[in-house]
């Protein structure tokens, strides 16, 4: 039977995940669109539950269009949305780990995230006041990642495994890659937050401070940051 009101319980259940308190109440998020739910069927997740716009042939519970479009937290509205229970490592582990330290903005999250996955990262470490990875936001700018990279939350550099290398772009030593050898050895990137970057009790934890050298503007915003951070340590490797 096909879904035809907004007021379904179900869907206002769905409508609710958006909101953190929920997903933290719940232990649920939700995702959106066919790339996403690929993402998750190819890392092995099974859906809580599966919805899709009526009469598009795709699996899950049918919806109309435009009650499904209602619910969907993507301003254009969307054809499949799945339901998933998060999943949180236990801590981080390495050789590459990625490290969030007050990073608020969840597109940014998301998308370090999805860098993580694109350079082989083994875990993505959320330190004290980062946004949520299971956002709706940041679930979409992962483009599918936070189904395949393990991602945990820390409250100390010291939880970070290898050394710990924070970035900087006022100071430290240029970044540089890691030195024709064939194998990475244990690190962990530190990347502070879109303004105030890292706090100065995070750096002096550090192993290392680095800046990653720029040309015209005086820094790279944070997922940017920890992209160009992570192609860096692993082009040798590569």
């Amino acid at each position: 039977m096909v879904i035809t009101s907004p007021h379904n319980e179900r869907l206002k259940g769905l409508r609710k995940l958006q909101e953190k308190r929920e997903r933290e109440r719940t232990g649920l998020f939700a995702a959106e669109g066919e790339d996403l739910l690929d993402a998750a069927d190819a890392a092995g997740w099974e859906p809580e539950a599966r919805y899709c716009a009526a009469g598009s042939g795709l699996a899950g519970e049918e919806v109309e269009a435009p009650v499904l479009a209602a619910v969907s937290a993507i301003g254009s509205g969307t054809r499949a949305v799945g339901v998933y229970r998060q999943r949180w490592a236990e801590r981080p582990v390495g050789p590459l780990c990625l490290a969030l330290w007050g990073v608020h903005d969840p597109g940014n999250v998301g998308t370090a995230i999805r860098s993580a996955l694109a350079f082989g990262a083994d875990s993505v470490a959320l330190g004290p006041d980062c946004a949520d990875p299971y956002g709706p936001k940041a679930v979409r700018a992962s483009m599918g990642a936070i189904f395949s990279v393990p991602v945990t939350r820390v409250e100390s550099i010291a939880d970070l495994p290898g050394e710990r290398i924070g970035l900087d772009p006022k100071g430290g030593q240029v970044f540089h890659c890691n030195s024709g050898k064939e194998r990475l050895d244990p690190v962990s990137v530190v990347v502070g937050g879109e303004r105030a970057g890292l706090p100065a009790d995070v750096v002096d934890a550090c192993d290392r401070v680095c800046r990653i050298p720029i040309v015209r503007a005086e820094s790279l915003n944070a997922a940017m940051a920890a992209t160009v951070a992570l192609y860096e340590l692993t082009r040798d490797a590569r």
